[in-house]
């Protein structure tokens, strides 16, 4: 029998393809491409504006996005795959 243990790390990724379809949606796909890869600091101001608002946000998708944007090869990781790099 296998086990998997499923962390918030593969929580993330797994909101990926929902995330990107909404940037690409509102056209907004390459400015956060952009915003990932060269915000470093910004992105985790980003992350703790998220985890405080996030009671008046609801939702688990904010805390799955902030874990992403407090994670610097994470948010490089989905930066990549907003460009077709990485699936």
């Amino acid at each position: 029998m296998i086990k998997i243990c499923y962390t918030s790390f593969m929580q993330s990724r797994a909101d990926w393809s929902h995330w990107a379809e909404s940037l690409r949606r509102f056209k907004l796909d390459g400015l956060a491409s952009w915003v990932l890869e060269a915000g470093g600091p910004l992105t985790i101001l980003g992350a703790q504006a998220l985890y405080i608002s996030q009671p008046f946000l609801g939702g688990k998708s904010w805390s799955s996005l902030a874990h992403m944007l407090e994670e610097d090869e994470e948010a490089q990781a989905f930066a990549r795959y907003l460009k077709g790099e990485e699936s």
